[in-house]
């Protein structure tokens, strides 16, 4: 629900009924991810999409029905060998969409959540979609430090939580912590179960954590292609550079925030809002800038750190790093040239580049044309760095269509399916 987060803010400030259908399960190949949404208010306006197109119209009247009805439901939708024009996908997948009426007020842990998110607070919205504890759509909206609402259909003392809402807590709060999204299958005592066991509850967790972050370093112009086709990819933008001159609003309209500092003053001065996600471009061809700061960037755990420049300028580059004390290891992590062998030459074309590589590193993209293979067209990397399978059995998309860094995993002791 991440990406129409806002319209529902909006609904529900307003006191507007609305209904959200959310995708929590993937099956083969599908165009939309677990956490893709398409909502529907009380006069039947709708905003996102769960398919890209091909079930928008049945999962638009599921809405209107569970509006009416006030009661949700999971719906499966898959392709149709009998009637390739009925309800379903041709590219041959299957998506489980659970649909659930909101009615601001009626929810504690909804409207907790609702309220979290608006506040930039990240949070976990853990919903019950199938199983048989707690009813159908029951909710917990879980932070680092408390939670809101119950799965019980009478609610417990404060002191006295379930065994089942004790491990929900606990498996939502570390999906949080590595911002990931996906689905969670307990048993009633909160012990993790196979999905296809009597006894069962199935929660899907979705996690609102603040966008990823990408840092420009260089205001040149080949910076402001970057930055605008950053923003495309919802990273919350950051231009800086020493130079006043250059370093201006007005020179990159696009950026979240223009700075004026050394490079490698400002990543210090940023270290407790970096993680996992972020994105590191430096773009300044001067050592003076570059040696600092990578010297810095490559010791961190980011997500992406990239450099541009020709061949000759990374050699020199690396043997400065390794001058500095850099390691082999900490300089592999290095994406220097930047970018994907395109023939890009104007800045736009090099942004596309960058934005390749980065996107290719984040979801352990082969970087070869769709037409060269025969393998699955979605796949994520299987590293706990990026969204996608990580370490201890867990997998999961990144919330906010963004992973986390996957460091203190609980969620490894439960068993989360890949959607």
């Amino acid at each position: 629900m991440q990406d129409i987060a806002e319209q529902l803010l909006a609904w529900h400030a307003s006191g507007r009924p609305f209904a959200v259908a959310t995708v929590v399960g993937v099956t083969g190949s599908a165009p939309r991810d677990p956490g893709a949404a398409l909502a529907v208010d009380a006069d039947g306006e709708a905003v996102g999409s769960v398919s890209g197109g091909c079930v928008e119209g049945a999962v638009y009247e599921l809405c209107r029905t569970a509006l009416a009805s006030g009661e949700p439901v999971l719906e499966r939708f898959g392709y149709g060998d009998e009637d390739a024009f009925a309800v379903g996908l041709t590219c041959g997948g299957v998506l489980d969409v659970f649909v659930q009426p909101v009615v601001p007020g009626a929810d504690p842990a909804l409207d907790a959540g609702i309220a979290l998110i608006a506040a930039g607070t990240p949070v976990a919205l853990a919903r019950v979609v199938a199983g048989d504890a707690g009813p159908l759509g029951a909710t917990l909206a879980v932070t680092a430090t408390g939670h809101h609402g119950t799965l019980s259909p009478a609610p417990p003392t404060p002191t006295t939580p379930t065994p089942l809402e004790r491990a929900v807590v606990a498996e939502a709060r570390a999906m949080l912590d590595a911002g990931r999204t996906g689905r969670l299958v307990l048993g009633l005592d909160g012990r993790p179960c196979d999905d296809r066991a009597r006894g069962t509850v199935t929660l899907f967790i979705e996690s609102y954590v603040p966008a990823p972050r990408m840092l420009v370093f260089g205001a040149i112009d080949f910076a402001a292609a970057v930055v605008r086709i950053g923003r495309f990819l919802g990273y919350h933008v950051t231009v800086c550079d020493a130079r006043p001159v250059f370093a201006t609003e007005r020179r990159f309209p696009d950026a979240d925030r223009v700075v004026v500092d050394w490079p490698h003053r400002y990543l210090d001065s940023q270290l407790d809002r970096l993680d996992g996600r972020t994105v590191v471009c430096v773009l300044t061809h001067d050592p003076r800038f570059d040696l600092p700061l990578l010297e810095r960037a490559l010791r961190l755990p980011l997500g992406f750190v990239g450099a541009m420049g020709s061949r000759r300028t990374h050699r020199e580059r690396a043997a400065g790093l390794r001058a500095a004390g850099l390691t082999e290891a900490e300089l592999a992590r290095l994406h220097s040239p930047v970018g994907l062998d395109l023939g890009a030459r104007t800045p736009e074309e090099t942004a596309v580049s960058v934005a390749a590589e980065i996107v290719a590193h984040r979801r352990g993209g082969g970087c070869l044309p769709l037409s060269a293979g025969d393998g699955p067209i979605h796949h994520d990397r299987a590293d706990g760095g990026a969204p996608g399978p990580a370490a201890h059995g867990v997998t999961g998309h990144g919330g906010a269509g963004h992973g986390g860094a996957g460091h203190g995993l609980a969620a490894g002791r439960a068993q989360l399916t890949t959607l």
